[in-house]
């Protein structure tokens, strides 16, 4: 399985809920979603990013089929503009495996 780590800083942070719900309306859309997790900063410190996206896939293929569902490619179409900074890690793993 592969995780996938998304950080977004948005230039205007009172994006971020309508981002939120942007994301986890990917859920019943995407097929290669096996799991979304999506959180908004709440201590908002000079380090903080304004969202944290997870999600989970069962290969890197299918984070690729994600990437390029045309569900996907909307919403990052509405984030791009919005963004002033995004940082992303992907890692072999995940759902509490041991």
């Amino acid at each position: 399985m592969l995780t996938h780590v998304v950080l977004m800083k948005f230039t205007d942070p009172a994006d971020a809920p309508h981002a939120k719900e942007l994301l986890e309306g990917l859920a019943g859309r995407v097929a290669e979603i096996r799991s979304i997790t999506v959180g908004l900063d709440v201590l908002r410190t000079e380090a903080s990013f304004d969202l944290c996206m997870t999600t989970t896939h069962d290969s890197a293929e299918a984070l690729r089929g994600y990437q390029e569902h045309p569900a996907h490619l909307e919403a990052a179409g509405w984030l791009r503009p919005r963004l002033a900074a995004r940082s992303v890690v992907d890692y072999e793993g995940g759902d509490h495996e041991g």
